[in-house]
């Protein structure tokens, strides 16, 4: 291995730590608690070390979103490949996503409410952000009905989970009766 290898996989290891401590802290403390000088304790770096991999919180926001959006996608997949035909399949892709907002919700913020400067729906989307929405497309797209844009369908669908996700745990919306809103949800947009 030359030495510019060992630097760039040295490089990419510390970039990798200060992204899964950023994680670690807010989901512990929540974003507030994440700053460049705890961060740089945390690692045992100084803050310039910290620097010279991300201008600021923003970028390490953004940096624990895309992490977040290919877990996300890899649990949906998961989730909707163990179903047994298009609605059930529906029912444990949108399971999986309220229950990964339910166990993430740093992660969950960070990819939805706060600024980590990516952009959605843009040609310049960060392919994890893209890889998330495919999954729910793929299976979304099996129950959006004749003459209906399956993208349309899927945006539309993923807003009620959003919605679901972040009311019920505002604690605008009773968690017990999570499964009846999934399943009325399912079963009234999901045409099979």
């Amino acid at each position: 291995m030359s030495v510019q290898e060992r630097k760039q996989r040295e490089r990419a290891e510390r970039e990798r730590l200060i992204v899964a401590t950023a994680r670690e802290l807010a989901e512990h403390q929540g974003w507030d608690a994440v700053t460049t000088r705890r961060l740089a304790e945390r690692i045992e770096y100084s803050q310039p070390v910290l620097y010279s991999h991300f201008r600021g919180k923003r970028e390490i926001i953004g940096a624990v979103a895309l992490d977040g959006a290919t877990e996300m996608a890899a649990a949906l997949r998961t989730a909707a490949s163990a179903g047994d035909g298009p609605r059930a399949r529906v029912t444990a892709l949108a399971r999986a996503y309220l229950g990964f907002a339910a166990r993430n919700p740093a992660v969950y913020d960070a990819m939805f409410e706060l600024d980590g400067g990516l952009a959605f729906a843009h040609e310049d989307t960060p392919q994890p952000l893209k890889d998330a929405f495919s999954a729910l497309l793929e299976t979304l797209g099996e129950v959006a009905g004749d003459g209906v844009h399956p993208g349309l369908f899927t945006e539309l669908f993923w807003a009620a989970l959003h919605g679901l996700a972040t009311l019920t745990r505002a604690g605008r919306l009773p968690p017990e009766h999570t499964e009846a809103r999934v399943e009325l949800l399912v079963n009234r947009l999901a045409i099979t």
